[in-house]
């Protein structure tokens, strides 16, 4: 977070624009792009601006940077709001920057916020301006640059990668708002415990601004002291600030991946706490309980397969439960699912054979099915010799055909299924074995 300069400052900003750093070393997090010796440091210190994108989740001060950097430099700074903006805008600024660099010389910085939503046309009418020095652009962003700009964009960039602050930073934050007389809360001396403010920090889930915001709602409603002077602020008020709290989580971004794909890889791992962990955190995110219901069952053919074939049975009775009950009873169905999931033996051969089959589908192309094996309704089918030579396994001892081929003609022999000593497939694999055997005898 930020410190703006004192004339700048006013009571009716709040707290979290009042609290901005004006200097890298008021800033707090993201040494590993501030440390000494770090480029980016490097670049704000030296008054070298270059056009870079800042990733990072909310309230990690990706605005603050863009604003440091243009202050060290001098430069002009305008801002543009992906969301609201157009290429007209865009044409607009880089008219300004063009008679600014040509009247007195003056480099433009412009700060694009949320630039992942600007589309590809208009992410190219940045790239002649960038080219030729007449902007440099920061973008911020919260979802994967590599995802979401163009690639022309992208190498006219430099990304670095904001992380979440941690706890003991937030608390640093809340400490500083809390003592900062002219741009914090400090005439107020308003205190608050040490615990409570440790669990107004972790609410804050790694963003600044929102543990600003959060001090900031409850310093309105803090009491006075029984005794001396200044304020409190207590359990209670601290309790009904946070109740909304939400935890980070984006149902269409990076986060939201990031986390269906954790849940996923525990239950592969077979590591039902943590596959539990990622369950709640998602729901606790607002995530769709039905979308993970669906993966869910995804998870059991995928991971689980013929090992276990009760997962997948248990996976759908887990989407219909929670379509009757809804939620959070439903949910727990879901838990139950995964946890089975986590715990059961693992295979993924059969979603390993049907790749192969498809690359040799692809590769082959449409093989004609052998006459022995077509139906023959009519007496014209029959006497081109549709169905001809076909042995009925059930007339057969054990059930069986021993060495028939029931692959196309054309195509070489194939084994694309190989059960895993897991589970059923263990059971699958001798009987497999044992049938293999038939055909060798056969031959």
């Amino acid at each position: 977070m930020v410190l703006l300069n004192n004339t700048d400052c006013t009571t009716l900003q709040p707290l979290a624009a009042r609290m901005r750093p004006c200097t890298v070393d008021e800033f707090f997090g993201q040494s590993h792009l501030l440390s000494r010796g770090r480029p980016l440091r490097q670049a704000i210190e030296n008054k070298i601006a270059h056009s870079m994108v800042l990733w990072g989740p909310p309230g990690t001060g990706k605005t603050t940077l863009a604003k440091l950097l243009a202050a060290s430099t001098k430069a002009r700074f305008e801002t543009l709001s992906a969301v609201l903006a157009g290429v007209k805008d865009i044409r607009e600024i880089v008219v300004r920057a063009q008679e600014a660099r040509k009247i007195n010389g003056q480099a433009t910085v412009l700060f694009v916020d949320e630039v992942h939503r600007f589309n590809k046309s208009q992410q190219d009418a940045f790239l002649p301006y960038v080219e030729d020095g007449t902007l440099t652009l920061i973008g911020a962003t919260t979802e994967n640059p590599s995802f979401e700009l163009n690639s022309a964009l992208l190498s006219r960039t430099r990304v670095y990668v904001l992380k979440p602050l941690s706890v003991a930073e937030i608390l640093s934050i809340i400490d500083l708002a809390l003592s900062d007389v002219e741009r914090g809360l400090g005439k107020r001396q308003i205190e608050i415990p040490l615990e409570l403010r440790q669990r107004l920090a972790e609410a804050a889930d790694g963003d600044a601004r929102q543990a600003l915001n959060f001090l900031e709602i409850c310093s309105d409603f803090a009491v006075p002291k029984t005794e001396g002077q200044g304020e409190v602020i207590t359990e209670e008020v601290l309790q009904s600030v946070l109740t909304d709290g939400v935890r980070r989580f984006d149902k269409h971004g990076e986060v939201f991946y990031d986390q269906i794909s954790a849940l996923h890889k525990a239950v592969r791992g077979s590591s039902p706490d943590a596959a539990l962990y990622w369950l709640a955190r998602m729901l606790d995110g607002g995530c769709n309980p039905e979308y993970i219901a669906r993966r869910v069952l995804r998870m059991a053919s995928e991971d689980v397969g013929n090992a276990d074939p009760g997962a997948l049975n248990l996976a759908v009775n887990a989407c219909e439960v929670y379509q009757r009950l809804g939620s959070p009873e439903g949910e727990l169905a879901i838990a139950q699912a995964v946890v089975y999931m986590a715990c059961a033996p693992k295979s993924n051969a059969v979603y390993v054979a049907f790749g192969a089959v498809k690359e040799d589908i692809e590769k082959y192309g449409s093989l004609e099915v052998p006459l022995r094996f077509r139906n023959a309704p009519t007496k014209l089918m029959k006497n081109l010799g549709y169905g001809k030579e076909y042995r009925y396994a059930h007339d057969e001892p054990d059930v069986y055909v021993a060495g028939e081929r029931y692959f196309p003609d054309d195509l070489p022999d194939r084994q694309y299924y190989y059960p895993v000593q897991q589970g059923l497939e263990i059971k699958i694999a001798e009987k497999l074995e044992r049938l293999k055997d038939m055909d060798k005898k056969k031959a």
